[in-house]
């Protein structure tokens, strides 16, 4: 077994200082990637040991569903809660202003629904995490339809991005609504994320942006 390093060690104490806050009764929002699944794997063993109850969750993508039935957390929908009490999720980047990158993990666009319907949006990162400017260190997803993704590059790199289409197992990476991904990075970071993220939501073929901003999440950042 790999020895646990110090990312590690931040990610579990992040995970687990987020999955104190549940309470019995709440709608819980599952995020996706490492972070999100610690903390995901966390309520279930409190959930397996009597340590919390009653409480149901919306998952924000086929993976994390998959992990929440593996470890036995009771699941629900939008459908059935619109409201959701509490979301656990992590992040590429958190700027100073608490706005984020996120979507490595793919869920970008589930990721932001289910945030914006929540009351607390609680975010968990390691110290690396942390950054002066957006799109410092992580490139920005943005989630296209697959018609015409090509076209995108060329508009992108005007705006100062090189862009690639992420690639999966067998040819581009699909999200679970079945889109494609463009990682775009900005060698010197963002400059003005809301600009960016106006210009963008009007693009024909842009479905979503992994540019969270103003949602003034509560940051837990782990400690080594």
């Amino acid at each position: 077994m790999a020895e646990a390093t110090p990312a590690d060690a931040a990610q579990l104490d992040a995970a687990g200082r987020a999955v104190d806050l549940i309470e019995a009764g709440m709608v819980v929002g599952l995020g996706t990637g490492a972070t999100a699944g610690a903390a995901v794997r966390e309520i279930g063993r409190r959930l397996a040991a009597g340590r919390l109850s009653d409480i149901t969750a919306i998952p924000t993508s086929n993976a994390t569903r998959d992990l929440a039935r593996e470890v036995g957390i009771p699941l629900t929908d939008l459908l059935a809660r619109l409201q959701i009490d509490l979301t656990i999720d992590g992040a590429d980047e958190v700027s100073p202003s608490r706005d984020l990158i996120k979507g490595h993990g793919g869920a970008l666009l589930r990721e932001k629904i289910v945030a914006i319907n929540s009351r607390r949006l609680v975010i968990v990162v390691g110290p690396a995490k942390l950054v002066q400017r957006l799109g410092q260190r992580a490139p920005l997803p943005i989630e296209v339809v697959p018609f015409g993704w090509n076209t995108h590059l060329d508009f992108l790199r005007e705006l100062g991005a090189e862009s690639i289409l992420r690639q999966g197992e067998a040819g581009p990476f699909l999200t679970d609504d079945g889109h494609y991904i463009l990682d775009a990075r900005f060698p010197r970071g963002i400059d003005h994320p809301g600009v960016l993220a106006d210009v963008l939501a009007r693009r024909p073929g842009v479905m979503e942006t992994g540019l969270f901003l103003g949602m003034k999440p509560e940051v837990l950042v782990g400690r080594g």
